[in-house]
C-alpha cells in the first residue's frame, strides 16, 4: 500500500506533540523550562515527512491554566487534531464551561503532571469532573517512585495513559515491582503506555536500542494498549536532562520498536483511533 493510499484508509497518528508561541501566548509564571518557539506549521512539516495524518497535542505545563494555544489550534484543525487538556480540581481555575468547550473542539484527555510543581492532590475531583465526557487520564509520573496515583486512577474505572514509558531509567525500570504492576494493568486493560519521549528513559543519544526490552514487554502483556508519540519539539526536563534529539532518529524509532506490519498497524492506527476518536465519529 502506499503512503498515498494508506493515508486516506488508515491514517498514522503521532500520540504526544506540544507547541510554543511565545510571542502571542505569555508562558506561566515560575515553569519548569523556557521554551523555544515550535509553531503548527512546523509540526505539520515534521508529520508529512514521517507520513503522519493525524496527532494529539498535550497541553504543556509551562502555560499552566491558560489553554488559549491549545483552543486555537484545535479550533482551526480539528479535522486532523485531537487534543488532551489539564483540568484543575478547584472550578475556579477550571470552569465547567470550559471543559465542554475543550470537548467540543476535540479534547478527549485531562494530563497530571506529577514531576513538575502544581500538580493537583486532589485526584478524584478531577477524575469527577470528566468522566461524565469520557476522557481519559493522562499522567507524567516516574513510575517507580509514584505507581499509587495509576493504580488511583485505574480502580477508578477511567482509562489511565502514562507518559513515556513511566520516565525512569530503563534498566532500573525494567526489574521493578512498578514494572510488573503496570504490566499487569495492561493486561487487564486497563493502562495505556505511550512509546514516547527514549531521552526520558535511557540516557545515551538515539536509537535507544535498549528500550525494545520495554516495548517487546509491553507488546507481550497487550499490544491494544500501545501508541506511539515523538514529544515534538522534545521540551527539557530538568529531572532526566538530555541533548536534543535529531528528528531522523526519533521517526527511525517507529519501525524499529515496531517491526511487524500488523503490530505497526496497531499501534500506529488502530489503538490510536480507539483512545482518541472514541464516540466522536
Amino acid at each position: 500500500m502506499s503512503n498515498d493510499s494508506r493515508a486516506a484508509a488508515e491514517p498514522w497518528w503521532d500520540c504526544h506533540f506540544h507547541v510554543f508561541d511565545n510571542a502571542r501566548y505569555p508562558l506561566a509564571p515560575g515553569g519548569a523550562y523556557v521554551p523555544e518557539d515550535a509553531p503548527l506549521d512546523a509540526f505539520r512539516q515534521v508529520c508529512e515527512s514521517r507520513g503522519i495524518q493525524r496527532a494529539v497535542l498535550v497541553h504543556p505545563s509551562v502555560y499552566g491554566a491558560d489553554h488559549s494555544s491549545f483552543e486555537d489550534a484545535l479550533a482551526t484543525n480539528g479535522d486532523w487534531l485531537r487534543g488532551v487538556a489539564v483540568v484543575y480540581p478547584d472550578a475556579a481555575v477550571t470552569s465547567d464551561a470550559q471543559i465542554a468547550r475543550w470537548h467540543k473542539l476535540g479534547a478527549c484527555g485531562t494530563r497530571i503532571n506529577r514531576l513538575f510543581p502544581g500538580a493537583p492532590d486532589d485526584i478524584d475531583s478531577v477524575i469527577d469532573r470528566v468522566k461524565p465526557f469520557g476522557w481519559h487520564v493522562q499522567v507524567l509520573v516516574d513510575l517507580v517512585e509514584d505507581l499509587g496515583v495509576v493504580k488511583q486512577i485505574a480502580a477508578s474505572g477511567m482509562p489511565v495513559v502514562i507518559d513515556h514509558f513511566g520516565h525512569h531509567p530503563v534498566d532500573e525500570l525494567l526489574r521493578s515491582s512498578a514494572f510488573a504492576d503496570l504490566l499487569a494493568l495492561m493486561r487487564e486493560g486497563q493502562a495505556w503506555v505511550k512509546l514516547s519521549g527514549p531521552y526520558r528513559v535511557q540516557r545515551t543519544e538515539g536509537p535507544w536500542h535498549s528500550l525494545r526490552r520495554l516495548v517487546n514487554a509491553m507488546v507481550a502483556a497487550n499490544s491494544r494498549r500501545l501508541v506511539w508519540g515523538s514529544d515534538w519539539p522534545h521540551p527539557p526536563s530538568s529531572r532526566h536532562p538530555f541533548p536534543p534529539p535529531e528528528a531522523s532518529e526519533i521517526g527511525l524509532t517507529i519501525s524499529h520498536w515496531l517491526d511487524e506490519p500488523e503490530l505497526l498497524r496497531r499501534v500506529m492506527h488502530e489503538n490510536p483511533g480507539a483512545l482518541y476518536d472514541r464516540g466522536r465519529l
